[in-house]
């Protein structure tokens, strides 16, 4: 493992920690294809807030030579990592408009690497996939290098298990999932991830099964949440708090207290699609993981319409009130923003030409125009409102004082449930 020259493709939330934590004890050049991003990088600064300056000027400042040879290295130029012997791919796996896998990052990712592969190289995958994706779309591709799999070329697949905005579940502190093409290739990938993880690994006996094991482990939660979201549907029209509910069904020792919400983000949003997507291909329907998501992609627009209902209950006119979404953010503290259902609160609003402000001090603005087109509030002091939604339950939401942000006609609507509950009009 000594001799190993590690490539990672992408220095997302994924790469850019594993590259880190890799290059303490090995030779790795991390890229992107985003040329802004490895400057910023470069320059310690990492927007994701997944690594540290002082993490990143650490890796970076070693130098390559014959006393130290751990180091990290960043390009977005491809020919740099010709010289490398391990791949390992971190890229994005989204889904498409009609949520079915887009796995066009994943494809160009491996084409990339297909031009610079050699014999006895090993290509290890991160990226989120369906259960055999790796072997029926990566490795054609990894073929057109003329090289053959399993006896010149060898892969291997150990699922990301990041969670943005935590610091505790960190990269280290996580069990990891290994598995490889070959025993002799499991057994690589396994020695490599163990050298750095602390938790220590669980050797799959195949890349499927590994794959699999992804997949279900966001699809759970997933189904998990969506039954208390439906609760919170159902108990709605009952006029029931559904935080109540649980919190007296939580007095017995084997509920599972999952809380409702909104669903979002790049895993739990996205991978059962990607189970979905599998077993329809083979003729079977999954109905209790199609369930799951058709609940949880309703939960925006829900969230909204109650807070126009109860607006209107309360005799404001929507078109002469002012909104204001707090959080805009897949989950709190955290920049992240892809696959974020509180956007679907925003349209629903905006569906009733309401004047709606959103404010998230976490998110990157710049990315919240691109992506979305919202211009992100600068600062809500001052400012007052007629309806007020809490969608991210940011720290700093906390401790803002609610009554200073209100009109003298103001509905609150808490999908967290952190508001002092005399303030609030309705929760989720």
């Amino acid at each position: 493992m000594e001799q190993q020259k590690i490539a990672i493709i992408g220095l997302g939330y994924v790469g850019l920690p594993l590259a880190v934590e890799f290059a303490k004890k090995y030779a790795v050049v991390g890229f992107d294809i985003l040329t802004e991003r490895v400057q910023d990088l470069k320059n310690f600064a990492d927007n994701t807030l997944q690594v540290p300056a002082a993490a990143l000027e650490t890796a970076l400042s070693k130098k390559e030579n014959a006393a130290d040879k751990a180091h990290l290295f960043l390009t977005s130029d491809f020919e740099e990592i010709a010289s490398a012997n391990l791949y390992i791919v971190t890229v994005p796996t989204p889904i498409d408009a009609n949520k079915k896998p887009n796995l066009n990052p994943l494809r160009s990712a491996t084409e990339m690497i297909a031009k610079v592969l050699k014999k006895g190289d090993l290509v290890v995958y991160e990226s989120t996939v369906y259960p055999g994706c790796t072997e029926e779309e990566c490795v054609p591709i990894l073929e057109k290098s003329g090289l053959q799999y399993n006896q010149d070329f060898f892969c291997g697949y150990s699922p990301e298990r990041i969670n943005p905005g935590d610091s505790v579940n960190t990269l280290t502190k996580i069990k990891k999932v290994t598995s490889g093409s070959t025993p002799k290739a499991a057994e690589q990938v396994d020695r490599l991830y163990k050298s750095i993880i602390t938790a220590g690994t669980h050797m799959a006996p195949s890349i499927k099964v590994a794959e699999a094991s992804k997949a279900i482990e966001n699809a759970q939660r997933d189904i998990n949440i969506s039954f208390v979201n439906e609760l919170a549907l159902m108990f709605d029209r009952m006029d029931i708090d559904t935080h109540d509910v649980i919190e007296a069904a939580s007095t017995k020792w084997n509920f599972l207290p999952f809380k409702p919400g909104l669903v979002g983000g790049h895993c739990i949003g996205v991978d059962p699609y990607y189970l979905k997507y599998k077993a329809e291909t083979l003729g079977y329907h999954p109905a209790v993981v199609s369930s799951g998501r058709n609940v949880n992609d309703q939960m925006g627009v829900f969230v909204g319409a109650k807070l126009i209902k109860l607006m209107l209950k309360e005799g404001l006119k929507i078109n002469q009130s002012k909104i204001l979404i707090l959080g805009i953010t897949f989950k709190e503290n955290c920049p992240d923003t892809r696959n974020t259902k509180v956007i679907d609160i925003y349209q629903e609003l905006r569906s009733y030409n309401a004047e709606v402000d959103v404010y998230d001090p976490w998110a990157n603005k710049e990315q919240v125009k691109k992506d979305f087109d919202i211009d992100l509030k600068e600062s809500i002091e001052n400012e007052k409102y007629n309806g007020i939604i809490l969608a991210v339950g940011h720290r700093e939401f906390k401790s803002l004082d609610f009554k200073d942000l209100s009109s003298e006609k103001v509905v609150i609507y808490d999908t967290k449930a952190i508001i002092d509950r005399s303030l609030v009009k309705g929760r989720l």
